[in-house]
């Protein structure tokens, strides 16, 4: 499709005009709850989910140094739900599918800084894939206290894309169920595989005793949101993982996330070149 000027400038017009509405109608620019979403954390491995472990090491002495305190999905919960009170600068730190990178190199960036983080894991990788976890190690850094596991299914399928409902519950439950038995502990949070869901998957989980659900949406949570549809600020998704580019996603997310939501409609509406001007850094 051929983009002309106009299709541009129209493009530009919108960015300004969500920057400036969010400007003029948000009483609270960093209102919400952030919730930082890491894959991978190694120096070998150069791709879009992986951050360097010094790299890492940088963003968490940036939270220590800046008053965040990490909180847990429990107390995200109870702060949705109950309006229960939460530290002042609350942040959930987040690691999707449980790589062992996550125990050789940022359980002690996290023990050092005194900061606390939560792993989704895949159950049926552990004991399996040596680039995973074990059972063992998920059972040492659950018992730190420093660490909190949580489900991200059986075998990281996209849930939307299963054909059946049992399927679904199959995924979503019978890993809740692997986790609390080999760690006897109560799982109440997932995290949906590639963010994918539908009403089905909505369903399963509300009624599979889960009371938060993660997707990959970018943006802040807030009293009053769909717990089971509750977004996250991606630390992945591009090759080079700056430090600028952490610290323009924490502090800016209200805005970023409308740029994102932006990106992704001139994607729908194959506008792929203005989707592709930088919006989100």
């Amino acid at each position: 499709m051929r983009i002309t000027p106009k299709k541009i400038m129209s493009a530009i017009v919108i960015v300004l005009f969500l920057f400036l509405t969010m400007l003029l109608s948000s009483t609270n620019w960093q209102g919400g709850i952030p919730v930082l979403n890491y894959h991978q954390i190694n120096d070998e491995a150069h791709n879009a989910l992986t951050v360097s472990t010094p790299e890492f090491e940088a963003q968490m002495k940036y939270l220590a140094e800046n008053g965040y305190h990490p909180i847990t999905t429990e107390e995200l919960a109870n702060y949705l739900e109950k309006g229960a009170s939460l530290p002042e600068k609350p942040i959930l730190i987040t690691f999707d599918d449980g790589y062992i990178d996550n125990y050789k190199n940022a359980y002690p960036i996290l023990k050092k800084y005194n900061l606390k983080g939560t792993i989704f894991i895949i159950t049926d990788y552990l004991n399996v894939y040596p680039n995973y976890l074990t059972w063992e190690i998920a059972q040492e850094m659950q018992d730190s206290g420093i660490i909190d596991i949580q489900c991200h299914t059986m075998t990281h399928v996209e849930l939307s894309k299963l054909d059946s409902y049992e399927e679904v519950r199959h995924e979503a439950l019978d890993s809740k169920k692997a986790i609390e038995a080999h760690l006897e502990k109560d799982v109440h949070s997932i995290a949906y595989p590639c963010g994918s869901y539908d009403d089905t998957v909505l369903a399963v989980v509300r009624e599979g005793g889960y009371r938060t659900a993660f997707t990959v949406n970018y943006g802040l949570d807030n009293p009053g949101d769909n717990p089971y549809t509750l977004n996250r600020i991606p630390i992945f998704g591009c090759i080079s993982h700056s430090f600028l580019r952490f610290k323009l996603r924490i502090i800016f997310t209200p805005l970023f996330s409308h740029l994102n939501n932006l990106r992704l409609f001139l994607l729908k509406n194959e506008h792929d070149t203005a989707a592709r001007c930088g919006l989100v850094p």
